[in-house]
């Protein structure tokens, strides 16, 4: 079992930026890929970024590609998310998850997921 825990969602204004973090224990010693999806309200659920294990491959949705950056943590523990340039349209609740054997845009896949964190971008 990996258990993900989200931070560092808020309520920034159009433009601004906020830095979202993942950390993950329990089954540490495996190595996964780590990945943030987001949900807004009455939406279905969207892939955002994925990073792996080793950091070396990186995949972002085109509707965050150049505002957003995924990276890991030096233990390889913790993944990052750091937003730049928000719009109104990235507000959402953020979900982060982990891949045991891929990194992978496909939600359907991963195998452990956090509870979220609510992100508000206010115009």
């Amino acid at each position: 079992q990996v258990q993900l825990v989200e931070s560092g969602g808020g309520l920034v204004q159009a433009g601004g930026s906020l830095k979202l973090s993942c950390a993950a224990s329990g089954r540490t010693f495996s190595s996964y890929a780590m990945g943030w999806f987001r949900q807004a309200p009455g939406k279905e659920r969207e892939f955002v970024a994925v990073i792996s294990w080793s950091g070396d491959t990186t995949y972002y949705a085109d509707s965050v590609k150049g505002r957003f950056t995924i990276s890991r943590g030096i233990t390889k523990n913790t993944a990052y998310l750091q937003m730049n340039s928000l719009k109104p349209e990235d507000t959402a609740v953020y979900y982060c998850a982990a891949d045991l054997t891929r990194a992978t845009m496909d939600d359907r896949l991963y195998d452990y997921w956090g509870r979220g964190t609510q992100v508000t971008v206010s115009s």
